[in-house]
């Protein structure tokens, strides 16, 4: 709006919102029945129509039909949808103040209302409907349509998590991704800049390209990897963040060995784009659909059982005996019922891919009595922020309709960080949550490290047994249960139910069956192709599994011939040779790659993909660039030193020598079969194939 228009009155504003509701519900009233719903005149309506058309609002069509009274159809736009959203929210607070007044002039007191933005937790009851970013059925059909023709972002996996949990409520109040006046208070202060409480930043991170297209105030359509437009999006604000800043306030260090910042530096896009958005249909999940709820469908099931108090189970992982007794435990002293609330979107890379988990779920649930418990699943992307994502899971399970919630020890915890060090303590996640209790609006229920004692052949916690001296105590931890599965080593029936270790085992067969990846790098010349080529024969003399070689310049002229030597496309040549040996270390094979690779980003980037599989061993073949470039037969060196090839590793372009390989060979006096058995001793040492 420029500085000579005339701002609204809050009555012409009240107006505009009756009029985008009653055509977002009512889209084929007559004008006469519209002119009634909303309280104006015929000639009123007309001239509400005409503005909200010219200010882009709404459209209005002509429909075929005898009946003179309903000529004309009417139907939201994307931003007519948005501004209904924007004046919901001014109108509830109008009332909300009109109220506060009346009841203050007849009992000279207040009502004790709060305000809108800060009534959370008074208004909306654990079981009551609480709001959505979808527009009706009637009027999604037709901004389908319409999104057709604007320009269109295409969600990475992250973001259609996010968007969902936006549009169905799981992110209640954020009405779209952050501005920039929101992020920089969730960054700073886990606050929205109405001061309401929320420590994640929730952001749409896009390329600069894709910034540099957009006009702030432009609406673009929001499609899923398959092209299906799931919302639109009014972008209001784009700025570039300080990424460090966000890593240090966030995650407690600017860290890449913590997944979240290296998804930020590396993966994420370099420009922030933020506004509200209008929701047109949920993302398409095709599995386990009978488990996926929404906020509301989850508070109407509680509704309808009549549970008023709910005790919430947050996991990423398969449930063993000690998280059963935990949640018996919680259960019992919150008097709640259960509901096993695991994370299906994206976790910590490497973990039990999800697929293996449900079922692991479904096959214990029998173990909890059917009257008090339930299972439902959250497609939420963790950020394993600590102490910040217990209390983001908590908002979450709050919109869930839950009153109870576990935080249990290290929670969301990514692992070490690059000092081998802890990123948070134990127990700051319970702190944390303990702090903003109140303000979340949802109790928590701490629990300490569950471990079996032996003697009285059952689950307690580790900081609660008195005579530990005189017992003894067992734990298996997930490193030692990874262990146990990968050298298909028994696992006791104290620790886990024969059905999760079933599943576990269908999934995660002992490493001597199981797929993996060698991954060679090293400067050109190093040697790589020759030991990797003397591997294959060895691995294939062995047999048992399928071995195929990916050498760097046989992908080149198969894979990649159409890319050049560019920092970018060198990148992608990568990447490409990751997704094909991902796909044959998930189908049992051996794959054995031997690019360059001198970028470490994009060594982590290829080691992540495959290890949701697989082993992935990395082997530098450490020879000197002298010795690479004496042993030059195609003379690359000597022109690159010319300036006759740019970009080349090692003299104008740089290697990142890896810190902590699986193996590092030395070539240099040593014969290349020596060489390519050293690399076998390694694989033997590892269990990936047999002494």
């Amino acid at each position: 709006m420029s500085s000579t228009e005339a701002k609204p009155t809050p009555g012409e504003e009240d107006q505009l919102f009756r009029l985008l509701r009653q055509l977002d519900t009512a889209p084929e009233a007559s004008q006469r029945a519209l002119a009634s719903a909303i309280g104006v005149s015929l000639g009123r309506l007309n001239a509400l129509l005409r503005a909200a058309v010219d200010a882009g609002l709404i459209t209005i069509s002509e429909r075929d039909g005898s009946d003179k009274r309903q000529r004309f159809a009417y139907s939201l736009t994307a931003r007519g949808a948005s501004e209904k959203v924007r004046l919901t929210d001014i109108f509830l607070n109008r009332k909300l103040a009109e109220y506060d007044a009346l009841h203050a002039e007849l009992t000279g007191t207040t009502s004790g209302l709060v305000p809108l933005k800060h009534r959370t937790n008074l208004m909306e009851h654990n079981l009551a409907p609480i709001p959505e970013l979808y527009v009706s059925h009637e009027s999604a059909q037709k901004l389908k349509v319409e999104a057709a023709d604007l320009t269109s972002h295409d969600l990475t996996p992250r973001q259609i998590c996010d968007l969902e949990l936006l549009m169905n409520g799981g992110f209640n109040p954020l009405k779209g991704f952050l501005t920039e006046e929101d992020y920089n208070g969730v960054v700073e202060n886990m606050r929205l800049a109405d001061g309401q409480l929320w420590p994640m930043p929730i952001t749409l991170d896009v390329s600069e390209d894709f910034a540099a297209s957009i006009e702030l105030g432009q609406d673009i359509a929001l499609r899923d990897q398959e092209g299906v437009i799931l919302a639109t999006m009014t972008v209001t604000d784009r700025w570039e963040p300080n990424k460090a800043r966000e890593a240090e306030k966030v995650f407690g260090a600017d860290d890449d060995a913590h997944p979240a910042v290296n998804y930020l530096h590396n993966q994420a896009g370099k420009i922030y784009l933020g506004g509200p958005v209008v929701g047109i249909q949920q993302p398409v999940h095709y599995d386990f659909r009978a488990r996926r709820d929404t906020p509301n469908e989850l508070r109407a099931y509680f509704r309808k059982l009549g549970w008023r108090k709910i005790v919430a189970f947050q996991t990423r992982n398969p449930l063993h005996r000690a998280h059963q007794e935990l949640t018996f435990r919680a259960a019992k002293e919150a008097q709640a019922n259960l509901l096993i609330h695991p994370v299906v979107g994206m976790t910590k890379p490497g973990d039990v891919d999800h697929f293996t988990r449900v079922r692991c779920y479904e096959a214990v649930l029998d173990k909890y009595p059917a009257s008090t418990t339930s299972m439902s699943l959250l497609n939420l992307a963790m950020r394993m922020a600590g102490p910040r994502e217990a209390v983001w899971h908590g908002l979450i399970r709050k919109n869930h309709g839950c009153t109870h919630f576990i935080v249990g020890r290290d929670h969301a915890g990514p692992g070490k960080n690059s000092a081998g060090e802890d990123f948070y303590g134990p127990y700051d996640a319970q702190d944390l949550f303990r702090e903003h209790q109140a303000e979340i609006g949802i109790e928590m229920v701490d629990f300490k490290h569950m471990v079996y004692v032996q003697e009285r052949a059952q689950y307690e916690p580790n900081d609660e047994i008195k005579d530990r001296d005189n017992v003894t105590i067992l734990n298996i931890s997930g490193t030692e249960l990874r262990r146990r599965l990968s050298e298909g080593l028994e696992i006791p029936e104290w620790f886990s139910f024969p059905e999760v270790v079933k599943e576990l085992r269908r999934t995660k067969p002992p490493r001597s069956k199981q797929g993996f990846t060698v991954f060679f790098t090293g400067f050109s010349g190093s040697g790589k192709s020759t030991i990797a080529n003397a591997l294959m024969v060895k691995l294939m003399e062995q047999g048992g599994r399928p071995v195929t070689l990916l050498d760097g310049d046989i992908v080149r002229k198969n894979l990649s011939s159409e890319l050049g030597f560019s920092k970018e496309h060198r990148d992608l040549n990568i990447r490409r040779i990751g997704y094909v040996a991902s796909e044959i270390t998930k189908n049992g094979g051996i794959a054995i790659c031997a690019p360059i690779a001198p970028y470490a980003t994009t060594r982590r980037a290829v080691r992540e993909d495959i290890e949701q599989f697989g082993a992935f061993v990395e082997v530098h073949v450490a020879t000197s660039i002298e010795e690479c470039e004496r042993r030059d037969r195609k003379g690359l060196y000597k022109l690159a030193r010319e300036g006759k090839i740019k970009e080349f590793t090692g003299i104008s372009d740089p290697y990142d020598v890896p810190v902590n390989p699986e193996l590092s060979v030395e070539t240099e006096n040593v014969d290349v079969d020596n060489c390519a058995h050293q690399v076998l001793l390694k694989l033997e040492s590892m269990g990936l194939v047999k002494a």
